[in-house]
């Protein structure tokens, strides 16, 4: 049963940090150490990793150069949005602080019900920018298509030759001081397949512990396939449609499709950890379609822009989303 929601203590949540998220400060026995693993360990450790975690957080996969690489492309096409602070380089990815934070606010996963444009007229040349970047080709054809990740996931899985990189993607910015993502689990959005999809998270640069990164439920797995179950049956008693029920907009859901706005409280209701961590450009975290996770909100000490992408991996031998055969657009429905 839920908790009534603790007083709030001002102190700091983990390793000397505080990290706030939507609805507060999070308190030290809401948060955990989110667990590293190696990529050079044996494959069948990895793939109990996952299903037993939910997630595999994996150090140093992808080549750092390839990945600051996109991060540098990333802000030279978002540089003329005056989102940067002056006499910083784009790789760096340093925030304006003169800038107000609400004319540069972030894309996807509840900045807008129903996947719209956030943001108001000034904010617009940021946006447009940050979704143009979807369709440039260094991400596009060069990120998402990396070689590297797509043969890792291929042989984790067993999927081999079936294994498709799904064409939407999103490509996520969080500038310091503004709204994180709120609590969710991929499945939501993916209704119109099978739950076998695999959510590689890529952290575009280094994230501090303060800097906004994702952060996981502790077996936040198992609740999800609970919590989409439940919704499942709740949605068929009030006489959805199958459509209806595969909404992730529907009438039992929040507009964005989230199960929370506010991770601290939604930690104290189930009585689970929020895991945490810093992380580098190179690390990527592969987690299922029912990991249930958030963010923190951005307060990096030096105003760096956190920046990740979502990339996801099914099998195309069986069914999955079709809707997600396109790339990133506002209003798309998913």
């Amino acid at each position: 049963m839920p908790h009534a929601l603790p007083a709030q203590r001002d102190i700091p949540t983990f390793n000397g940090e505080k990290l706030y998220v939507n609805d507060g400060l999070l308190q030290p026995d809401q948060v955990g150490q989110l667990r590293e693993s190696s990529p050079d360990m044996p494959m069948n450790e990895l793939l109990r990793r996952y299903n037993e975690d939910g997630y595999v957080y994996l150090k140093g996969l992808l080549p750092r150069a390839d990945v600051l690489k996109a991060r540098e492309e990333y802000f030279k096409m978002l540089a003329p949005s005056g989102v940067l602070k002056p006499g910083t380089q784009p790789v760096e990815g340093i925030f304006d602080s003169d800038n107000d934070a609400a004319d540069f606010p972030g894309i996807g996963a509840g900045a807008a019900g129903g996947n719209g444009k956030p943001g108001a007229e000034t904010a617009e040349r940021f946006v447009d920018l940050a979704l143009d970047a979807h369709y440039a080709d260094w991400y596009k054809e060069t990120f998402c298509k990396h070689a590297v990740l797509k043969d890792f996931i291929a042989r984790m899985t067993g999927w081999g030759d079936s294994t498709l990189g799904v064409r939407r993607s999103l490509l996520r910015n969080n500038t310091p001081g503004n709204k994180a993502i709120g609590v969710h689990y991929d499945q939501i959005f993916l209704r119109h397949g099978e739950p076998t999809s695999v959510t590689a998270w890529i952290p575009i640069g280094d994230i501090s512990l303060t800097g906004g990164g994702l952060i996981y439920l502790e077996n936040g797995h198992t609740l999800g396939r609970e919590i989409e179950a439940h919704f499942t049956r709740k949605s068929k008693d009030s006489g959805f449609t199958e459509e209806e029920t595969k909404n992730a907009f529907n009438q039992n859901m929040l507009s964005t499709g989230l199960l929370a706005d506010g991770p601290r409280e939604y930690s104290n209701s189930f009585n689970r950890r929020w895991l945490v961590t810093t992380y580098e450009a190179g690390d990527i975290v592969l987690h299922t379609p029912y990991t249930i996770h958030a963010s923190t909100m951005n307060f990096d000490k030096n105003n760096v822009i956190r920046v990740g992408t979502d990339l996801r991996f099914v099998d195309a031998s069986k069914p999955w989303d079709k809707r997600w055969d396109h790339d990133y657009r506002f209003n798309d429905g998913v």
